[in-house]
């Protein structure tokens, strides 16, 4: 469903905040267009998904529903020619740039469940995601309601559904993500590069990144 670039940066949400910001892989899904004017990156989107990585990574590696939940306010452009990198031979892009914004709020004891459950079934609560997609030459609007969810044993990711609630824009552009969305969840197009992301995230990125973490108490403790 996504390449490894763009599922690193928006599974850390989204673009880090892993198993949780499936929420935005829809605007990211593939690619094949002509040149288009580019979508400039607004200031302030790195800062926004780095403080939000850091937030779910603790939560994660602390393993506790005690504190607060995770709120994030996050928004992530794409080039065209990144977009193109998640081509697949069945669902092609023919547009050019995106972005997406998108309010999380996953309660932390979701995500606690998730890592020390033996068997523990993620399901994030329906979560808008608004885009603009160019088109052409002009920008139109898409707005995605999704609801992920994962199957998780013992803290590792099993199973994804992107489970796209529904789904506004034109009318191109909206067939061609609701077909990406259907094929990953009743054919599993995009499952392995998915599960892959979001476990090296969980296992690999959050340790490495923030390893005082894991000796922290969490808030309240």
């Amino acid at each position: 469903m996504i390449n490894s670039e763009i599922n690193s940066e928006l599974i850390s949400v989204r673009s880090r905040a892993a198993a949780l910001t499936l929420s935005l892989t829809l605007c990211a899904i593939v690619a094949l267009a002509a040149p288009a004017r580019a979508l400039e990156e607004q200031a302030g989107e790195a800062d926004a998904i780095k403080g939000c990585e850091q937030r779910i990574c603790t939560m994660l590696l602390q393993k506790t529903a005690t504190g607060g939940d995770l709120k994030c306010a996050l928004t992530k452009t794409w080039a065209q020619s990144t977009i193109k990198d998640a081509e697949s031979r069945t669902v092609k892009w023919s547009w050019g740039d995106a972005r997406c914004t998108v309010d999380l709020h996953v309660p932390r004891a979701l995500i606690a469940a998730a890592m020390t459950e033996k068997t523990y079934k993620f399901h994030l609560p329906p979560t808008t995601a608004r885009c603009v997609v160019e088109q052409d030459g002009a920008v139109r609007p898409v707005t995605a309601i999704l609801s992920p969810k994962i199957v998780f044993k013992d803290g590792k990711a099993e199973k994804v559904w992107v489970n796209l609630k529904s789904i506004e824009g034109p009318a191109a552009i909206k067939l061609t993500l609701q077909t990406a969305a259907s094929m990953e969840d009743t054919l599993g197009l995009f499952q392995r590069p998915m599960l892959k992301a979001i476990n090296r995230f969980i296992g690999r990125h959050c340790p490495a990144a923030y390893p005082q973490a894991t000796a922290a108490k969490a808030p309240g403790k």
